[in-house]
């Protein structure tokens, strides 16, 4: 009888650690795309939305891989932009660049190794540090997403029918975006995939009606803007949220780059001020506690 008493107690001490442990991870879920759609959509009141810029740069954790994304997760809610690549094999891996040697042991082209043959490679942080973690495929990062985050697929080398045959298969309009450079791309997709969200290019008057006449809705977008809110595209993101767009700046290319946390903190505060919707940036742990505060 002790013994079954004593059983019992362990298990549900163990259950309660995972149950602790799941709830310590700041997910993003949503039951169909009509609440994905609404949770994008521009509102004045908004929360600011982070977006992991490859993932994000965080000491230990690489670029594009599942460990760095849980990893951010541990910290907060973000969703996360990340590089689609293929194989010599046609086997779609994440990866930024076209070849292997900054963000891995390996040398060389993705597109000269198999799946195979990059198997044994293993991913270095931002640091250069060689990790235990591997390239991770794209169709496993799609299965690990689902109600955990939304995962925004940059436009590199793949085609696009690969990305969407992808997407039917695993019936993944909820929890993957799909990032394009012009209104074709965009109604390619849309065409094929009409409840996926895009991330669009709109920095300028002329990317704007490349996108508007695309006769893709609205609501199925993002858009990026740029490095900042200023002068330049103020019209542009005026008309983008009178038609309920959330827009996006990237702290990536500037803000990231300054040399101290400090420098980074007085720089993100100054841009936070100009009330952006959806903030892209290499370090999303640093920008969500400055957010929290």
């Amino acid at each position: 009888m002790k013994q079954n008493v004593l059983i019992s107690i362990l298990i549900f001490i163990c259950l309660a650690l995972v149950a602790s442990d799941a709830h310590s991870q700041h997910y993003l879920s949503f039951e169909n795309t009509t609440s994905l759609k609404r949770f994008f959509s521009h509102k004045p009141d908004n929360a600011i939305i982070i977006s992991g810029h490859r993932g994000g740069r965080e000491k230990g954790f690489p670029e594009n891989s599942i460990e760095g994304f849980e990893n951010v997760l541990s910290k907060l809610p973000a969703i996360f932009e990340i590089d689609p690549r293929l194989t010599k094999d046609s086997v779609i891996v994440l990866m930024h660049d076209r070849t292997l040697e900054r963000t891995t042991t390996g040398k060389g082209k993705v597109s000269d190794y198999t799946w195979s043959e990059l198997k044994a490679v293993r991913l270095k942080d931002s640091e250069g540090n060689i990790t235990p973690f591997r390239i991770p495929l794209l169709e496993d990062v799609i299965i690990w997403s689902k109600g955990k985050t939304i995962v925004n697929l940059d436009k590199k080398d793949v085609p696009l029918h690969m990305i969407t045959a992808l997407i039917k298969k695993h019936d993944a309009e909820k929890h993957v975006m799909l990032t394009v450079h012009t209104g074709a791309q965009a109604r390619y997709y849309y065409d094929r995939l009409p409840d996926v969200m895009f991330s669009v290019f709109a920095r300028n008057e002329k990317e704007y009606e490349d996108i508007a006449i695309s006769g893709v809705p609205w609501q199925n977008m993002i858009a990026y803007v740029g490095a900042t809110i200023d002068e330049k595209n103020a019209a542009v993101v005026e008309k983008l949220r009178k038609n309920g767009v959330r827009c996006m700046v990237s702290f990536a290319p500037t803000h990231d780059k300054l040399e101290t946390k400090e420098m980074r903190k007085e720089a993100y505060k100054k841009e936070i001020m100009k009330r952006p919707d959806i903030i892209e940036t290499d370090i999303p742990i640093e920008l969500g506690e400055l957010l929290r505060k």
